[in-house]
């Protein structure tokens, strides 16, 4: 052992300090401060040693400046001294030469081509260790342009009879096909030559250059397919050979070599029958005489696996495959379950028989502390749900979400409502199991979820009274999820006669009262728990018992005033509309507030459940025309059904865009039915033989009348055009009560031109039987200017009857 003394003055470090005691003296450093002086004075020291021309300790200097570099601190300066310890002829100093390179410079640095002549130069050394030394250096770090100059060399390396270089050689290779993609036509030949090799060093160098070459080049796998039978019997030697102790890593022989040539074969089998058929029977005796008690062994079991998974394996094998992930399932090991069910995932579609066996393991994987393994159990368990298991597989998946991280409950609440919608046994169960969901982890759930329910309880109308008797009750214990609150104030506005009749077989009968119902709507309205959309489902809802109960109504019209004053707009305006029903409109308020129909959900021409009424075409035109549609909103389909304010009425759009109406988007289930309640006052009209209906920005619209019978009129619509601005699109819509026929012509054309050039008239047939209520909303549409413009009339007066 050598000692060395070290000398301080003024907490200066002398520069002949060698490396074990300048890290002593970095380590011994109290503050990072005194850390830095350390560091900074010994640079100092280094740089010096550096400048002097004969300088016997360079080796040792760069190996203390490489420490520091390993620190983090600037070391830039020794590159120079790196690229003249390569050229020296001395192996300790280019020993230490090539590893500052490696270190201290890249591809993106000039000094890097300064030892390109040097690696070249050392390549054909006679010494093998001087070569391997520029090998590494080569593989490191060598650029794009190196590459190119020095791959001739690699090549020939490749060739040679010193097995210590020709595994070096091959893995230099494959940095040089990664930096320069087309040198590895050059490389081929050789690489297939190294598979005749007993080495394994060579054996596993030679096989990651092949892999690098395939998955660059298609025609240069295509060739290397070639080399399955010899890549096999390598494989078989390794599985069948006796105990070696230079290759033996816990009973397996050497796995990693095993590892790689199973990657090969799993790319030169991909969609290839040929290949995959001649490693079939390895693969097999690979999975069965491979131990799995340990880690080495699970290793190449699981490469074993994704090999016969990808390529075109026999249906047996692949069970195999699958039973031995369902054992790595049971390992105690979590990584080893993680990449299990990892695997598992991505060949349930295709062998969902096989995966379906280790059923129970997987659920059982949900109860495991990591989440990760948690995470991937639950997709799995996911995609195992079909029609046959789901009622036993969503109970364990909502036993889950009862106590899943919070971070998981919002997928597992997605993953169940698609499983149950999918494989539902029956409605009730559906609903149940949604009820279910929206009461563990109503908070966490889409917010597509609450119309989705809607629909569902909407269609199932067998259960309407056995679900409002659940909500309710839901409702009482609990109203802080805000999607559970909003279905229940949906069902109980909607089924709250159901809910106060009591007769419902499924549930225990409960006697519920009127103000009962009332106070849980109010206990919503009033909770600050409850969202403003959730306080609009409950105004709604108590709106709607306005014409389901018979001795609270004045109760719901005082709590509907209230809101008149509501800070939050949405619900003010809803409160406004709600006490112009009961003041203005009250005639209409049980047909506006009548139960929803079943909802028809993506069903075109269906708005709110509501079908657009009698829409008829134009029978003389026989020209399969594509109509012109006006860019709308979704819901002004809605809108032209409430035209006449909710009365039985009958809807007829113009022959131009009856088809348009046809196709237009239904709005959501529950919009606002009544925005268009305060504009139904009639608008006074002059009686007179040619009546003006309409004048609004330059637009006109006059009517006349001409009867035919005591049954049947005529009227003439006609419309002009008084701006400097031509319109095109003009289209009118027509709704008349159901008491009253309908049918509208062609119109003369959908465009006025400016200034009152040219009109477009449209006639309308009317045949009535009581007079009384005749009466008839237009609705004018059209472009202009590149803006669209929108607008409805009322005509209750028609001249000449």
């Amino acid at each position: 052992m050598f000692f060395y003394n070290v000398n301080y003055e003024d907490g200066a470090m002398s520069p002949s300090v060698p490396l074990q005691e300048m890290i002593r003296a970095i380590r011994s450093a109290r503050t990072q401060c005194e850390e830095r002086g350390v560091i900074q004075r010994e640079c100092a020291a280094i740089r010096a040693q550096f400048r002097q021309a004969d300088n016997g300790g360079r080796s040792h200097n760069l190996a203390k400046l490489l420490y520091v570099h390993m620190l983090g601190y600037p070391a830039h300066f020794g590159q120079m001294e790196c690229v003249r310890m390569i050229a020296s002829p001395r192996y300790s100093e280019k020993r230490v030469g090539y590893l500052g390179a490696m270190m201290l410079l890249d591809e993106k640095q000039d000094a890097s081509l300064l030892i390109t002549n040097s690696i070249k130069n050392d390549l054909s050394h006679s010494n093998q260790y001087v070569q391997s030394l520029a090998l590494c250096t080569l593989a490191c770090m060598g650029s794009a342009e190196m590459c190119r100059d020095l791959a001739p060399e690699i090549d020939r390396l490749l060739r040679a009879s010193n097995s210590y270089i020709k595994k070096k050689a091959a893995l230099c290779a494959v940095h040089i096909v990664r930096k320069v993609h087309e040198l590895g036509e050059l490389f081929a030949p050789a690489a297939r030559s190294l598979l005749t090799e007993k080495n394994h060093g060579v054996l596993h160098g030679a096989v990651v250059l092949i892999i690098e070459l395939c998955e660059r080049n298609p025609e240069t796998l295509e060739r290397f397919r070639k080399t399955v039978p010899d890549l096999v019997q390598i494989m078989k030697g390794l599985v069948l050979s006796g105990y070696s102790p230079e290759h033996d890593v816990a009973g397996i022989s050497d796995p990693f070599l095993q590892v790689r040539i199973l990657r090969l074969l799993r790319i030169l089998g991909h969609n290839n029958e040929g290949a995959s058929d001649a490693m079939n029977d390895l693969l097999a005796q690979v999975a069965t005489n491979t131990d799995s008690t340990k880690t080495v062994g699970n290793a190449v079991l699981y490469e074993t696996v994704l090999t016969v998974l990808d390529i075109k394996s026999e249906s047996g094998l692949r069970v195999l495959a699958v039973n031995i992930l369902g054992r790595f399932l049971l390992n105690n090991d979590r990584n080893i379950r993680y990449i299990a069910m990892t695997s598992l995932q991505k060949i349930v579609g295709t062998d969902h028989n096989a995966v379906q066996r280790h059923r129970g393991t997987i659920v059982d994987c949900l109860k495991d502390q990591d989440a990760s393994v948690k995470r991937r159990a639950l997709e799995l368990s996911l995609a195992l749900v079909s029609a046959t298991n789901v009622r036993s597989m969503m109970k364990e998946l909502l036993i889950f979400l009862s106590s899943c991280p919070q971070e998981l409950k919002s997928h597992a609440a997605s993953g169940i409502f698609n499983a149950a919608e999918r494989y539902a046994p029956s409605q009730r169960w559906h609903i149940d199991t949604i009820l279910h969901v929206l009461t563990t982890a109503g908070g966490d759930v889409r917010d597509e979820t609450v119309p989705n329910l809607i629909q569902l309880i909407t269609n199932a109308s067998e259960l309407h009274c056995y679900t409002v008797h659940k909500l309710y009750r839901a409702l009482l214990l609990d109203i802080s999820t805000q999607s559970l609150v909003q279905v229940a104030c949906w069902c109980i506005g909607e089924y709250g006669d159901l809910l106060l009749r009591g007769e419902c077989q499924e549930t225990e009968p409960v006697q519920v009262t009127e103000d009962d119902v009332l106070d849980a709507l109010e206990t919503v309205l009033q909770s600050h728990m409850s969202s403003p959309a959730t306080r609009g489902f409950a105004l709604t809802a108590t709106m709607k018992l306005s014409t389901r109960i018979t001795d609270n109504v004045d109760r719901i019209r005082s709590v509907v005033s209230i809101y008149g004053s509501c800070i939050d707009v949405e619900l003010q305006q809803r409160a406004v509309e709600y006490n112009a029903l009961f003041k203005k409109y009250d005639h209409m308020r049980a047909a506006v507030l009548e139960r929803m129909p079943v909802i028809e959900k993506n069903s075109p021409g269906h708005t709110n459940g509501e079908s657009m009424g009698e829409v008829k075409e134009n029978q003389a035109s026989k020209k399969p025309t594509e109509p012109k549609l006006l860019p709308q909103p979704a819901n002004q389909v809605c809108d032209l059904l409430g035209l006449l304010g909710g009365s039985e009425e009958t809807l007829l759009p113009s022959p131009s865009t009856a088809l348009g109406l046809l196709t237009n988007t239904p709005s959501t289930a529950g919009g606002n039915l009544l925005d268009l309640l305060g504009d139904l006052e009639p608008e006074p009209l002059t009686p007179a033989p040619l009546v003006p209906v309409y004048d609004k920005n330059g637009v006109a619209l006059t009517l006349s009348c001409e009867k035919q019978s005591d049954t049947a009129m005529t009227v003439m619509l006609t419309a002009s055009n008084s701006t400097d601005s031509d319109i095109s699109s003009f289209t009118l819509q027509a709704a008349v009560p159901k008491s009253v026929k309908l049918n509208m012509n062609a119109p003369s054309g959908d465009s006025l031109p400016a200034r009152g050039a040219a009109k477009v008239t449209q006639m309308v047939v009317l045949n009535y039987q009581n007079k009384v209520n005749l009466k008839m909303k237009v609705r004018i549409s059209y472009s202009s200017r590149g803006s669209t413009f929108q607008d409805t009339v009322q005509i209750d007066t028609f001249p000449g009857l």
